[in-house]
């Protein structure tokens, strides 16, 4: 079947299957005769040493051998080498039933970039999943990612999904793990692709060993990489609180103290105001630095990384920040001229620490824009590639012939 010619691509990854990896493909193939669909099954291998290879050719798949070690990195491949317009992704272990197809491959005909499954609405068969995955690890990481990028997906790591094929080539996904997963959705949903759902079921593998996925440790790479991939929420938001709510209390720690329903803020109070502002400035900056780097990596929105890149370019941030050293080094030198006028002796230290805490925040918050302002400079610089023909050398003949 020549490429132009394969509608749907059934693309399964696969390390060690053999016990499943038959009925899988029979199933596919099954599903996509009676609907008539012009498909193929593609097995992405990852370096099989149970004959999984030879199972699969048997059962009238095409295989791929995929070099990058890890879930991600055999679907990576598997999206490479898929002939179809569309492609079915679904695990090797026969937990999700491929002989029900059609309401993705509708799904996908209608327009939609992405379809996901989900198997809190299509039913989980006992045994099927773990009880920590259904009712912790799941509906935590999908309500988290509902929230952090404004999707209406139940299910955010349903291991069955359809997606057309162009359109996610074009994210050029780079996990290699398990967080292939989540990497796909939030890529797709952070570049306005449409998504939607549509109901599968779950079943218990029909694996003797083991399955690849390790709870604790691929949790955590899910969660990391959602929290990483939204650091407006994350970092910006945060940071500005931080450093608004460390801004008005050090403004009226400065003044005297403060009492507040009988409880009394004074210079020690005044220390973690100060603190506040270090830290709250400093998520603000590294959530523009991410908006930056993901700006030249196609992941975020271009519109609110530009504004930020406006915003931190190095001559405002150089400007910003001598300011702010300025300032600090007026509030020290009155310090230190009012320490001079008792004789450089015993200080009042309440009184000294309400003009020195804030000067040498100024100071270090200064120091920190204009290296933030470099840093962001660094990230905008792009290496371009640019192509130069090759000029034939003339040979004595062409310069005679010219002189002619």
């Amino acid at each position: 079947m020549r490429s132009d010619q394969v509608e749907v691509t059934v693309l399964l990854p696969c390390l060690n299957e053999a016990e499943t990896l038959e009925v899988c493909i029979r199933k596919a193939r099954q599903a996509l005769d009676e609907l008539g669909v012009q498909g193929e099954v593609l097995v992405s291998d990852n370096g099989s040493t149970d004959g999984s290879q030879e199972i699969a050719v048997r059962a009238g798949a095409r295989v791929s051998h995929a070099p990058i070690r890890g879930y991600g990195g055999a679907l990576i491949n598997g999206i490479e080498q898929a002939r179809g317009q569309y492609v079915i992704m679904a695990d090797a272990d026969d937990s999700y039933d491929l002989s029900t197809l059609e309401p993705f491959i509708q799904a996908l005909r209608s327009g939609h970039d992405v379809v996901m499954g989900n198997r809190f609405r299509g039913g989980i068969a006992p045994g099927a999943m773990p009880f920590l995955h259904r009712y912790l690890g799941n509906p935590v990481l999908s309500w988290l990612g509902r929230r952090l990028f404004n999707l209406k997906v139940g299910d955010f790591h349903c291991g069955i999904r359809g997606f057309n094929r162009d359109r996610i080539r074009q994210l050029q996904l780079c996990m290699p793990g398990m967080e292939f997963a989540s990497e796909l959705v939030v890529r797709a949903a952070l570049n306005g692709y449409d998504i939607v759902e549509v109901p599968t079921t779950l079943s218990p593998d029909g694996r003797s060993r083991p399955p690849h996925l390790r709870t604790w440790r691929d949790g955590w790479r899910h969660l990391r990489f959602l929290l990483v991939f939204a650091p407006r929420k994350t970092l910006i938001w945060p940071g500005s609180a931080l450093f608004i709510l460390g801004l008005i209390g050090t403004a009226t720690l400065v003044l005297g103290p403060l009492v507040v329903a009988g409880i009394g803020f004074d210079v020690s109070t005044l220390v973690y105001t100060c603190l506040a502002m270090l830290v709250g400035a400093q998520l603000l900056l590294f959530g523009a630095f991410a908006l930056i780097y993901g700006r030249y990596e196609g992941i975020t929105n271009l519109q609110q990384a530009d504004r930020w890149g406006r915003y931190i370019r190095f001559e405002t941030c150089t400007a910003g920040g001598v300011a702010l050293i300025l300032l600090g080094l007026v509030g020290t030198i009155v310090a230190v001229a009012t320490w001079g006028a008792t004789g450089f002796g015993a200080q009042d230290v309440s009184a000294t620490m309400r003009v020195v805490l804030p000067s040498s925040t100024a100071i270090g918050l200064g120091a920190t824009l204009i290296f933030a302002g470099l840093f962001s400079s660094l990230l905008s610089l792009r290496r371009v590639s640019v192509a130069v023909a090759d000029q034939e050398t003339p040979s004595p003949n062409t310069l005679a012939a010219s002189a002619n």
